[in-house]
């Protein structure tokens, strides 16, 4: 007895799944749980900057561990980001073109932010 349980015509059209659902999910989750901890990191740091002069905020992003953390951030946020929006347009547009173009803006603008954040952070943390 065949466990597969596509019909015949996908069989043969070797439609089916793509077996990268899975992996899909686990990453938004992990980059969702390391979210929750990168963000109350963030908020901790930011109210703890309330008043401080442009000077100390500087030098606080500077530390090293501050700076670590706020690439991971970054790159925590953009990542999650893209993995939710390919759910929605993969859900919700039914256009390929559409879709694929979609997809191609989506992941460029989200390389341009991570490059840019990780820029800032560098150019702060070494001081130039």
């Amino acid at each position: 007895m065949s466990r597969d349980l596509r019909n015949p015509l996908q069989r043969a059209r070797g439609l089916g799944s793509a077996k990268e659902g899975v992996g899909h999910w686990w990453n938004q989750r992990l980059t969702a749980i390391a979210l929750v901890f990168l963000v109350l990191w963030f908020v901790v740091l930011v109210l703890g900057l309330l008043g401080h002069d442009y000077q100390a905020v500087r030098a606080s992003i500077a530390r090293p561990w501050n700076a670590i953390l706020m690439v991971a951030f970054i790159v925590a946020a953009f990542w999650h980001s893209v993995l939710g929006l390919q759910v929605v347009i993969e859900d919700y547009v039914h256009t390929r073109w559409v879709e694929v173009t979609s997809m191609i803006v989506i992941k460029l603008l989200a390389v341009a932010g991570v490059i840019s954040g990780v820029f800032a952070v560098l150019r702060i943390a070494l001081g130039s």
